[in-house]
């Protein structure tokens, strides 16, 4: 008899998986920002209050990233600082993966607030 997938299943995760694969979420989004928190999203969503949190901040983040550099592709001006989004958001994922490591609920500053439960 196998052992279920946790990851698979609508069963909540253990509060240390949870506070791991938040961490993780953070860390991933470093060089696939957007698409390692969508992935974060769509796998833990609902698996519990801490997961839960840090994997939508952690979309929301990247939202408001993607768009930042799509108003700056689109703006004159804007490509003398396209060098600054990169830099924002290693940093702020560095220091939200850290306070994720702490056990706090941390939210990203400047965060367009889209995505929701």
């Amino acid at each position: 008899m196998s052992t279920p997938n946790p990851y698979l299943s609508n069963e909540p995760m253990s509060p240390s998986s949870e506070k791991a694969w938040a961490i993780a979420t953070h860390l991933f989004a470093i060089p696939f920002e957007f698409f390692g928190p969508l992935l974060g999203y769509l796998l833990f969503n609902g698996k519990g209050p801490f997961i839960s949190h840090h994997v939508r901040e952690s979309l929301n983040f990247g939202i408001t990233m993607l768009l930042a550099v799509l108003v700056l592709l689109v703006s004159i001006i804007g490509w003398l600082l396209l060098w600054v989004p990169p830099i924002i958001w290693i940093v702020l994922r560095i220091v939200a993966a850290y306070k994720t490591s702490q056990g706090e609920y941390y939210k990203y500053p400047f965060t367009l607030r889209i995505v929701k439960n």
